[in-house]
């Protein structure tokens, strides 16, 4: 076996192996606390998987609940190969949400088609513009990206629920404040024989187009010597500052979108329940995924199907519906704290070459 083949699949298996190790030990972990509850974790993992795999209905509940965060996640694994932490999300859902409902009750009457774009590219106009800023702060005025991402988003939602409570207040909305409606023939369908809309397919597309663009197109590899080596961008005459206001906004763009296609898909107006949690949620997926946009998307319908087997939980159990926070917590710590595995293999690899490649050359030349 040659050195670049065991250093190829070394490299592999650090990538994969170790969020995989991480996400069973969550698992253990959750069973402890499960089981110290009073309750048989056996029972609980069954119920996790019935509710979110176990049925025609789970998959499509689980599905529904992945489209948003498969968007959410771009929002930080774009931002990420430019070296940004970008933690807004939720903000940038919030305001997608709301300038996409706002869009859709101008653009009424037009057809269906042009009022359904509108609302789609004014939410990611308002993601690309909200997350974009974090990136200006961070190139202009030094300002980290990862603390004025998390206070924008606090300004974000609390602009949501300003204005669906206040000056665009639907008069006919009493118990639950919202804009007006954009009306049923303005919605986003669903695929055909399912319960799930399209913006499941708009999350895949641009989760594929962005994996597409980061790996095989000149602008991926310049984003990542950005984020990899600011000097070397700099001397290879990348404008640091371009990129990263650029990468931000892209991020961004994806969260507004997802906000965007909770109204005109679910919703069918603007209301504080949009802020579901998408956006904080779309960091774990997007930290599990290692920050690539394919690996997005099984991991986001991990996370939503584990999101969707709350309810049974509680139904059958008693146990309250946030309990599968307590399980995605536990995930996101042991993710974060594996990152200290990153580069162990690598270290092993050497030894593994000496003994493997180097030891047999050497011993078969002093025979």
């Amino acid at each position: 076996m040659s050195f670049k083949l065991i250093n190829r699949y070394l490299l592999h298996a650090e990538s994969t192996l170790i969020p995989v190790v991480a996400i069973l030990v969550a698992m253990i972990l959750f069973a402890i606390f499960v089981a110290v509850l009073g309750q048989s974790p056996l029972e609980v993992f069954r119920l996790l998987y019935d509710g979110g795999f176990g049925s025609s209905f789970a998959w499509q509940n689980t599905l529904l609940r992945a489209a948003p965060l498969i968007l959410t996640g771009l929002a930080v694994a774009i931002p990420a190969q430019a070296g940004m932490v970008i933690i807004g999300g939720e903000g940038a859902l919030a305001l997608g949400a709301l300038l996409g409902a706002i869009a859709g009750i101008q653009l009424a009457g037009l057809p269906s088609f042009l009022v359904q774009s509108g609302i789609l590219i004014a939410g990611a106009i308002a993601g690309a513009i909200w997350i974009g800023l974090s990136g200006w702060l961070r190139s202009y005025r030094g300002v980290n990206e990862t603390i004025s991402s998390l206070l924008l988003s606090y300004i974000g939602i609390a602009l949501l629920n300003h204005f669906v409570e206040g000056p665009l207040r639907d008069p006919a909305s009493l118990n639950k404040p919202s804009t007006l409606p954009i009306g049923d023939v303005n919605m986003i369908g669903n695929i055909p024989g399912t319960e799930v809309h399209y913006g499941l397919l708009i999350g895949v597309a641009c989760a594929l187009l962005a994996w597409f663009v980061l790996k095989y197109t000149t602008t991926g590899f310049a984003l990542k010597i950005v984020g990899g080596s600011p000097r070397a961008a700099q001397m290879a005459g990348l404008r640091l500052n371009y990129w990263i206001v650029g990468a931000a906004s892209i991020g961004g763009a994806a969260a507004g979108l997802a906000g965007a296609i909770e109204v005109a898909a679910v919703q069918g107006a603007a209301t504080s329940a949009v802020v579901a949690g998408y956006g904080y949620t779309g960091i774990l997926v997007a930290f599990i995924a290692r920050q690539n946009p394919f690996a997005l998307l099984p991991v986001a319908i991990l996370i939503g199907g584990i999101n969707a087997a709350g309810g049974m939980l509680q139904r059958r159990l008693d146990m309250p519906d946030a309990s599968v926070l307590v399980l995605q917590g536990i995930v996101f710590v042991l993710v974060l704290a594996s990152d200290t595995m990153l580069g162990r293999l690598r270290a092993a690899k050497n030894t593994i070459a000496k003994n493997v490649v180097i030891a047999p050359i050497v011993s078969g030349g002093t025979k």
